[in-house]
C-alpha cells in the first residue's frame, strides 16, 4: 500500500537545483553579471582588432611612413606624386622593389635615378638584357623631382652643383682634354672602344655609344655603374677627374679626328673598307685591262 504524500525531506531536495539555478541567473542578470559580460565583450573587441592591425602591418611594412610626406620637401613631394603614377608597378609604393619586376630605389641616389629616367631608359617598356636608351617619358623638371624624392626617401649618390667640364684658359682646358683621353682609354676604352662609339658584350648586352649623352649623364653613369657599367666612385676618379674624362668625351663628339670616323668601330670597318673599295678597283682595273688587250 503506497502513500500519497511524498517523503519527508523529498521535496526539499528537489527543490534544490531550481532554487540554485535561480540564484545564480539572478546573479548573472544583476549589475557585476552585466559588468563582467561587457568586460568580456571589450576584451574579446581589443584582441581582435589587434590581431587585425598586427596582420595588416605584417603584410604592408613601412607603408605608413612610406605615406608620411609632411618631411619631403615640395619638389620631392611633386616627385612623390609622379612616382606613385608611373613606377610604383615595378618598384613597389615605398620604393622596396618587386621581385621579379624591379630592385629597391633605396639608397640609388638622386643621379642614378636622373640618368636613367633622363636616358630614357626608365619607365622600361618590357623586360630586356639591357634597357634600351630612347625618348625620355619625362621632361627635365620632371624627372628632376622624381630624383628628389628618391634621395630624400633613402639617399645616396647625388650630381655635384656647379660645372661639369673643367674651367679655365685655352691651354688648360688643352690639358685636361689630353688626362680625360688617357683616363678614358684606361678606364672606358674596352668597352665604349677609344672612340666613344661603344661595343658589343657578351649575353645580348653591350656598352652604349657615348654621343648622345649629356654632361649630367655622363657624371651620373661614372658615379652610379648603370647595368654593366663598373662605378667610378670619388675614391676611383675623382670629380676634376671625370670632369676631364667629360671633357675628352665631348671633344671627341664635336670633331672627328683622323678624317672619316666610320662610325668610329676602329680597324674592323676601316679594314671593311679598304678590302670593299680595292678589291673593286681591282676588278674594274683587270677587266679595262683584258679589254685593251
Amino acid at each position: 500500500m503506497t502513500s500519497e504524500n511524498p517523503a519527508p525531506g523529498r521535496g526539499l531536495r528537489a527543490g534544490l537545483p531550481a532554487r540554485f539555478a535561480r540564484a545564480v541567473g539572478a546573479r548573472a542578470n544583476g549589475p557585476a553579471g552585466r559588468g563582467r559580460r561587457r568586460l568580456g565583450t571589450i576584451v574579446r573587441i581589443s584582441a581582435a582588432l589587434a590581431l587585425a592591425g598586427g596582420v595588416y602591418a605584417s603584410f604592408a611594412p613601412g607603408m605608413a611612413a612610406a605615406e608620411d610626406t609632411s618631411a619631403l620637401t615640395p619638389a620631392a613631394q611633386l616627385g612623390k606624386g609622379l612616382f606613385d603614377t608611373s613606377c610604383t608597378t615595378c618598384h613597389g609604393a615605398n620604393a622596396q622593389g618587386v621581385p621579379g619586376r624591379g630592385p629597391s630605389l633605396i639608397g640609388v641616389g638622386a643621379a642614378s635615378v636622373e640618368f636613367q629616367v633622363s636616358s630614357g631608359r626608365m619607365p622600361m617598356a618590357r623586360q630586356e638584357a639591357q634597357a634600351q636608351r630612347k625618348d625620355p617619358f619625362f621632361n627635365e623638371d620632371q624627372t628632376r623631382q622624381l630624383a628628389q624624392y628618391i634621395q630624400e626617401l633613402g639617399g645616396g649618390p647625388e650630381i655635384p652643383q656647379g660645372p661639369l667640364t673643367p674651367t679655365g684658359s685655352k691651354e688648360a682646358t688643352a690639358e685636361a682634354v689630353a688626362r680625360g683621353g688617357q683616363l678614358f682609354r684606361l678606364n672606358c676604352g674596352s668597352c665604349h672602344t677609344a672612340g666613344t662609339g661603344g661595343g658589343a658584350l657578351s649575353s645580348g648586352k653591350f656598352a652604349p655609344a657615348i654621343a648622345p649623352a649629356s654632361e649630367r649623364q655622363i657624371y651620373a653613369a661614372m658615379l652610379t655603374g648603370p647595368q654593366n657599367m663598373p662605378v667610378f666612385g670619388d675614391n676611383q676618379l675623382t670629380p676634376e677627374q671625370k670632369r676631364e674624362v667629360i671633357a675628352y668625351v665631348q671633344t671627341m663628339q664635336a670633331q672627328e679626328p683622323g678624317g672619316w670616323g666610320m662610325g668610329k668601330l676602329g680597324p674592323v670597318t676601316e679594314g671593311l673598307a679598304i678590302f670593299l673599295l680595292g678589291m673593286t678597283a681591282l676588278v674594274f682595273t683587270s677587266l679595262w685591262i683584258a679589254g685593251k688587250s
